[in-house]
C-alpha cells in the first residue's frame, strides 16, 4: 500500500467573500480567484511561503446546509500551527470567529483550542509549548 498525505484543503462557506476576508485578516493568507475554472465561487488559498511546512487550499461555496454551532463535526478539522496562541485568539474573535472549545494544555507538548470561523466551520489552533500544563 502506498502512503498518501494531504496536499490541499477546502473550506466551505455560505459567504465566500466573508470567509476569504476572515482567513486573510486573521492568518495573512493570500487568495487567487479560481471561480472561472471551478464554475462556482472558489478562491485558492496560499497559506505560507514556498518551501515552508504546510499546505495550500481553497475557500469554496457551500453546497447545502452547514452544521452550525453545536452540531457534531462532519468532516475533517483544519488545525493551524502558531507561535502566539493568545494574539490569534484575539484576532479570531475580533474578525467574527467564536470559541468552540477553549484553549487547553496538552501537557508537556502544546496548547490546543478550537474555533468556529464566520461560516460555522470548526478549525483548531496549536501552539507547541513543552511547558504547557
Amino acid at each position: 500500500m502506498t502512503a498518501a498525505r494531504p496536499i490541499h484543503f477546502e473550506i466551505h462557506a455560505d459567504d465566500v467573500s466573508r470567509a476569504v476576508a476572515f482567513y486573510r485578516d486573521v492568518f495573512g493568507w493570500a487568495f487567487e480567484d479560481w471561480s472561472e475554472y471551478a464554475g462556482m465561487p472558489y478562491f485558492g488559498a496560499v497559506t505560507g511561503e514556498e518551501g515552508t511546512p504546510g499546505i495550500n487550499g481553497a475557500i469554496m461555496e457551500r453546497r447545502g446546509d452547514g452544521g452550525g454551532a453545536g452540531a457534531p463535526v462532519n468532516g475533517a478539522v483544519l488545525t493551524l500551527g502558531c507561535e502566539d496562541y493568545d494574539s490569534l485568539h484575539t484576532a479570531i474573535l475580533e474578525a467574527g470567529g467564536q470559541v468552540a472549545h477553549p484553549k487547553s494544555p496538552l501537557p508537556g507538548m502544546a496548547w490546543q483550542g478550537y474555533y468556529l470561523d464566520t461560516e460555522g466551520n470548526v478549525f483548531g489552533l496549536h501552539q507547541p509549548d513543552p511547558a504547557a500544563a
